[in-house]
């Protein structure tokens, strides 16, 4: 079956006011919007367009919560993913998120504890890991993705205090100094200190912002340059905020459009600006890592950081079939195939391994399956039974396509 969904992009502060209007081809609000939310998560369940054709059903969750095995193909099961399109104006909070494992103790410890699931004081608002992915769409997508190498960070920070003057440069070199030893022992500790209160994170981040001001952008894509760019954006966004210096020790990542970024539990990151399709699994676990009002749960936010250095590297698609390229994280929950059919692709061939979202970003194309059809224009979605089995895509036009991942 082949229902037709939609929804109406969520307004949060960060969001921009016309890349997503402009992507899909609606009339802007107005107002930010930050995320389209394709899915069944209870935040924002996609509409139903047609309800007759699941006996009135409004939306997906409650379609699902009626009926998953004529949804989902089994009865017992979820729909494991949210797939979103995403328009970061300015940056996000900084986050991670649990595994599985960590996610099951968290949800049972407080619900223990008897923590409402609503309170601002949970971590675990279900017992679910929350990996995700982000495909580029705008000329570039900046964001923050793990730590990098503490003796790139260390030398950074030396470059930093060596412009700073006699003051902020004391200051900035102090911290350079921790940042020697074993890697994950030196980035734990250093994470601690910045999110712990010490009065002296204060006059750090005053000392590296204030420097970060001094520094001529320079578009070759120099370090130096590079992070006074990032603090310059933060502190303008986050001013005196711990995060600011937290993310100096961290990749920072700018996409091209079609290239993605997996971000697995454990991974510290944030998203600073542009516009995006993103995938993750359907859950709401967030610890936050600064950049963001919002509560801090510090040690329990270094108990699922994962604080080994990473070199942060675009996910390698893979190519069955022209005109198609998949992206397959680690984890079962979802891939997200990239469709682009016409002029030399008369059609394409996806494999459907559970129930599918398909959303269309450009033209116009034809998704047909072992019992119905769909046409689906520029900014139009449909939600797919797995019973259609395999999906046959002509015309003329870009869909991306979300499934489980097996």
């Amino acid at each position: 079956m082949f229902v037709r969904i939609g929804n109406t992009p969520r307004d949060y502060a960060w969001g921009s006011t016309t890349e997503i209007a402009g992507l899909l081809g609606t009339t802007p609000s107005g107002y930010p919007e930050a995320e389209l939310w394709l899915g069944a998560h209870a935040g924002s369940p996609s509409v139903i367009l047609d309800p007759s054709q699941v006996d009135g059903a409004p939306d997906l969750a409650a379609w699902i919560g009626r009926d998953p095995g004529e949804a989902l193909g089994d009865a017992s099961g979820r729909l494991p993913y949210l797939l979103k399109v995403l328009a970061a104006a300015g940056p996000l909070s900084l986050q991670a998120h649990p595994s599985n494992a960590q996610a099951e103790a968290g949800f049972a410890r407080e619900n223990a504890a008897g923590i409402p699931l609503d309170s601002p004081d949970r971590n675990y608002k279900d017992a679910s890991h929350k990996p995700e992915l982000i495909f580029a769409l705008s000329d570039t997508f900046d964001a923050l993705c793990g730590f990098r190498d503490v003796a790139r960070s260390a030398a950074l920070f030396g470059r930093l205090a060596a412009s700073a003057t006699n003051e902020r440069r004391d200051t900035i070199e102090s911290f350079a100094r921790t940042l020697d030893g074993d890697p994950s022992a030196v980035l734990r500790s250093a994470t601690e200190w910045l999110l712990g209160g010490d009065p002296a994170v204060s006059r750090l981040v005053g000392a590296v912002s204030a420097t970060a001001e001094t520094i001529v952008p320079d578009a070759g894509g120099d370090d130096l340059a590079v992070a006074a760019d990032t603090v310059r954006m933060l502190a303008a966004a986050f001013p005196g905020d711990p995060g600011i210096v937290l993310a100096l020790l961290l990749n920072r990542v700018t996409l091209t459009p079609g290239q993605v970024l997996y971000l697995p539990a454990g991974n510290i990151h944030a998203y600073l600006r542009g516009l995006g399709i993103e995938l993750m699994a359907a859950s709401d676990n967030v610890l936050r890592g600064g950049l963001t009002p919002k509560r801090i749960d510090v040690p329990e936010l270094v108990s699922i950081l994962d604080f080994s250095p990473i070199d942060a590297k675009p996910l390698a698609p893979e190519h069955p079939a022209p005109g198609v390229e998949v992206f397959r994280p680690d984890v079962p929950d979802f891939a997200l195939d990239h469709v682009v059919v016409g002029g030399a692709v008369a059609e394409a061939r996806l494999p459907l391994p559970g129930p599918a979202i398909a959303l269309s970003t450009g033209g116009v194309v034809t998704i047909a399956g072992a019992h119905g059809s769909v046409e689906l224009s520029r900014g139009e979605s449909v939600f797919v039974t797995p019973d259609e089995g395999e999906l046959t895509v002509r015309g003329d036009g870009t869909l991306f396509v979300a499934t489980p991942n097996v």
